[in-house]
């Protein structure tokens, strides 16, 4: 795994010798991506600059290095991911191509070579996001992979065109302007992440997934940007297998389920460095795991950290699996402390706001990992494909029952479910689950449910203000209407969105931040295309998730090992504001400091820490949303 970074100066007022320190400064601040090695690569006449810090994970040569040039000498490329079928790949350009080592970049460029860059990349399957430089063309390419695992940020500064792997490299340019776009804030209150191609940065954005932007320098005006070209589409895919499903038998889907994540998994086994897994021994690491230990002569290293707070802790769950299983497992139970340390590197680790507050044992159970190996496999894709959210089933269920009451009558029952305060229940889950019911009954739709639920602040522009809230694909139904079925739109949704710009920038950044490289076998996109060819009913049935997957799972983990209700990866973030971290939350959350700042309404939001610290609410989610910003925003004025 790399990071990597570039700029184009279209104005050419940067002096020529101050091109290699920009472009290092830029590369260096992304040295926790790429640890082991660094290079630039220069074009004073074009005015480009590319930069590249690398982890070394396959050919730890210097046949290795990056950026690389084609054996033409043509292009010029900075790669970040892995390309899991290289090997293949390099069999079909066949036993004439004079290879200078055996790293998957090297295929890549030959393969772009010889069958141009949009057919090359159809063929790979991996994760990825890189900067391709034509010599010829006077070109700029920057790709990202299926599924957005790799991040690739890009926009203008002035009149230089910039990219990179992460905000921070960007910042360092000498162009930089740091403008916040407030519309992007009220998209984070309402998702706690910034969706694609949205950025927290005014004229700065995020590639899109699946996606090629060209940048020709004869034909493109500074400050404008042309639209990326797909290569893939999740709603091709998923129109394509509704409308063409798998007709075999349930043992048939359940063995050509194992064939396609058995290979997936073998290819992804492929470095050079010790690899390992998470387990927190839930559906999807567990299969993860089965699978590798399954191909493994020796046993797989796995992790998983633990919490002191029973109703949060999975540890024991993994423990027992690991043990049957035969694994070499490591767990480390967290106390308050360990969490607490982490909360002060999240802006940095994060670069913009971001409130998935799973993103603290993310970063634990990395940097856990990161002392006995150098990459490791997680579960993550697996509630996305194969329907294991809650609101999966929920939705539909609840929805059937209630959508021929009057709205007037359903508003009225939302409004009663919301009365009990947490502390009249054991547990905070059944309370979160009583709000959510409270959120279906008051939606118009089955399209409005899901957005409410997924919505964080509902009328996010009555806090964030001057903002404007941006469309994104929950609000502009046009794909989503393609998929009739309203659970199957739902996941569409979540693998547009939600997988790419929450669960996936979460680890991304989380094991990065520790220079551990993560892999995600669940989404190679030649099973997400096999699993929107299976019927629902292969994977919701009995309001039980992932029936298929466990069907499979079953061969290798005891049932009783298993079954047990969806916990997540969260963390006691209501009691801990209410507790240990409450002095820290009154400073972010001062009304005179609100208002100084001008990015909030201070009303709304200490009326909700007002209810919260009484405990008649539990707000944690909104409060954690206006923490992070806060506390990026304290980073943003000491940079």
């Amino acid at each position: 795994m790399c990071g990597i970074s570039g700029f184009i100066d279209f104005s050419h007022q940067i002096k020529a010798v101050d091109y290699a320190g920009i472009i290092m400064r830029m590369s260096d601040a992304v040295i926790h991506r790429g640890p082991d090695d660094s290079g630039v690569w220069i074009d004073i006449e074009a005015g480009i600059a590319i930069g590249h810090r690398r982890l070394s994970i396959i050919d730890l040569s210097d046949a290795g290095r990056q950026p690389m040039k084609s054996q033409s000498g043509r292009h010029i490329i900075t790669f970040n991911g892995e390309i899991y079928n290289y090997q293949e790949i390099r069999r079909e350009l066949g036993h004439h191509t004079k290879w200078q080592g055996h790293s998957d970049t090297e295929v890549v460029l030959s393969a772009i070579e010889r069958w141009g860059i949009e057919e090359a990349v159809k063929k790979f399957t991996g994760m990825f996001a890189f900067a391709l430089w034509d010599r010829d063309t006077k070109t700029l390419h920057i790709v990202r992979d299926r599924f957005g695992e790799k991040p690739l940020y890009y926009g203008w500064a002035g009149n230089c065109f910039l990219f990179a792997s992460e905000l921070k490299s960007l910042r360092l340019h000498p162009a930089w302007i740091n403008e916040i776009d407030r519309d992007a804030v009220s998209l984070y209150l309402r998702y706690n992440y910034i969706p694609a191609p949205y950025s927290i940065y005014k004229n700065i954005r995020k590639l899109l997934p699946a996606t090629i932007l060209r940048i020709q320098v004869s034909n493109l005006r500074p400050g404008r940007f042309n639209a990326p070209i797909a290569y893939w589409s999740v709603i091709d895919t998923a129109c394509d297998g509704v409308s063409n499903p798998f007709t075999g038998s349930e043992y048939e889907a359940t063995q050509h389920l194992e064939t396609i994540l058995t290979k997936s998994i073998r290819q992804q086994m492929i470095a050079d460095v010790p690899l390992g897994a998470f387990l927190s021994g839930g559906v999807d690491s567990s299969t993860i795991v089965a699978l590798m230990q399954k191909q493994s002569s020796r046993p797989v290293k796995t992790f998983t950290i633990g919490f002191h707070e029973m109703p949060y802790n999975e540890a024991h769950y993994a423990k027992s699996v690991a043990q049957h299983l035969g694994t070499d497992h490591t767990e480390l139970y967290l106390g308050h402390t360990d969490v607490f340390n982490v909360i002060a590197k999240l802006p940095y680790l994060y670069d913009e706001p971001f409130s998935d507050s799973s993103q603290i044992p993310s970063y634990l159970i990395s940097l856990l990992a990161k002392r006995y190996v150098s990459v490791s496999l997680s579960g993550d894709g697996g509630d996305e494909l194969f329907g294991g959210y809650n609101r999966y089933f929920m939705v539909r269920r609840i929805w059937n029952k209630i959508c021929r009451l009057p709205f007037w009558l359903r508003s009225t029952l939302a409004r009663l479910l919301t009365i009990p305060s947490p502390t009249m229940f054991k547990h905070a889950r059944v309370y979160d689950n009583l709000y959510k019911l409270s959120e279906v009954m008051a939606s118009k739709d089955p399209d409005d449910v899901y957005l409410r639920l997924v919505s964080h602040w509902k009328q996010p522009e009555t806090v964030a203000i001057g903002a404007k809230e941006p469309s994104t694909i929950l609000n502009d139904h046009k794909q989503c209407r393609r998929i009739s079925d309203f659970t199957q739109r739902m996941m569409f949704c979540d693998q547009m969105m939600y997988l790419p710009d929450d669960i996936l920038v979460k680890i991304d950044r989380a094991a990065m931040g520790v220079s551990l490289e993560t892999r995600v076998p669940f989404l190679d996109h030649r099973l997400a295309e096999f699993t929107w060819k299976l019927p629902l009913s292969m994977k919701i049935r009995n309001g039980q998730s992932k029936w298929l997957l466990r069907q499979m799972l079953y061969k290798y983990v005891p049932k009783k090992l298993i079954e047990r209700p969806k916990m997540g990866f969260g963390v006691p973030v209501d009691s801990w504001l209410r507790g240990h971290l409450r002095e820290w939350t009154e400073n972010l959350l001062d009304e005179k400091r609100l208002r100084e700042e001008g990015f909030f309404s201070p009303a709304p939001i200490r009326r909700k820490w007002t209810e919260h610290l009484s405990c008649k609410k539990n707000w944690q989610y909104l409060i954690w949303n206006v923490l992070m910003f806060q506390l990026w925003l304290d980073t943003q004025r000491k940079t």
